[in-house]
């Protein structure tokens, strides 16, 4: 099964100790892949960062944050994760197996970010590079089906019943022609995330996919 997932990384580990335990769910114990998925957040964010700076010279700052925002969460990897066949090589209990753990956004994401860093600890950082240039979609290919961010955020936030999101714009950059505007979610007069945007629905899009990124690292 390693084998398989090395295949169509298009990586060889040759320490193949840390691809089991990026596998490594942690129902199945203490020797899991949660510290790695740590890792592999920060990895991702720094190679989606360069990427986007040397492939989009003349955008602002607030729409490369969107678009690497769109290319980091859940909605993204757990697609990338389900094609290179690693919800079939994970290892976990059959509790987990059975409440279907295997097809799981946030285990499938949580499981492509420890695979990333991984990559990184065995072969550096242009080792992961290549892996992500390999295997993740371009700015466009996401861009389409991750709009509804804030219907998500909505959706979060209702299985944990409480108050509604509130969106608010908090501010406005650049030039008239082309203006950046900054919103704030917030929910209870607690801040959910934040995010910039081209016009005022993208920043709010953003917002919502930053607080679902932070949901999900504090679960």
């Amino acid at each position: 099964m390693l084998k398989r997932v090395m295949d169509a990384l298009g990586y060889t580990f040759r320490d193949e100790a840390l691809l089991r335990r990026a596998l490594t769910h942690p129902s199945a114990g203490r020797q899991d892949n949660q510290r790695l998925e740590f890792l592999g957040d920060a990895v991702l964010q720094y190679l989606m960062s360069d990427r986007l700076y040397r492939k989009h010279p003349d955008e602002r700052e607030g729409s490369l944050t969107h678009m690497r925002a769109l290319l980091v969460c859940e909605a993204a990897l757990s697609p990338i994760a389900q094609r290179l066949g690693i919800g079939e090589a994970l290892i976990m209990d059959r509790g987990e197996e059975l409440t279907g753990g295997r097809t799981k956004p946030s285990v499938l994401c949580d499981a492509m970010e420890a695979v990333l860093a991984a990559v990184y600890l065995d072969g550096g950082m242009e080792a992961a590079r290549e892996v992500v240039d390999r295997c993740w979609p371009g700015e466009d290919e996401v861009s389409r089906p991750m709009q509804d961010s804030k219907g998500q955020l909505q959706e979060i936030l209702q299985k944990n019943g409480g108050e509604t999101p509130v969106y608010e714009i908090t501010g406005t950059s650049g030039p008239p022609h082309a203006p950046v505007f900054e919103a704030r979610v917030s929910r209870g007069g607690q801040e959910l995330g934040t995010g910039s945007g081209k016009t005022k629905k993208q920043a709010e899009q953003a917002a919502a996919l930053e607080a679902i990124k932070r949901l999900k690292r504090n679960k």
